[in-house]
């Protein structure tokens, strides 16, 4: 039987630039704007042949911010952002991968 994927139950942003999801299993990520947006997965941000990353988030610029997450199926969002880039759609799996929390960031260091 395959792994349940967690699924956002609540969405918010911060004045400190960050947006937070709060999973089902309990789980709170969080995300710099600027880290999020030069993250995103889209064909504009991702070489489609190569799989190489074009844009990177210090080259987003410091003042980005979301505009709206709108749901795509039950699996992933599509984040507008102020700067009108609109292609990503970010899945749920993968806003888990790069979460920033602490905890998260621990794990990572241990990998």
């Amino acid at each position: 039987m395959a792994e349940k994927i967690p699924a956002p139950i609540d969405m918010k942003t911060t004045k400190d630039q960050k947006l937070l999801i709060t999973w089902d299993d309990g789980h709170v990520s969080e995300y710099h704007f600027r880290f999020l947006r030069g993250s995103c997965p889209c064909a504009e941000c991702v070489d489609e042949i190569s799989g190489k990353r074009v844009v990177y988030p210090h080259q987003v610029p410091e003042k980005i911010r979301p505009v709206e997450a709108v749901p795509v199926g039950r699996y992933a969002y599509q984040i507008f952002w102020s700067d009108g880039h609109n292609t990503g759609i970010y899945t749920y799996t993968y806003l888990r991968e790069i979460c920033q929390c602490k905890a998260c960031a621990k794990k990572g260091d241990q990998k």
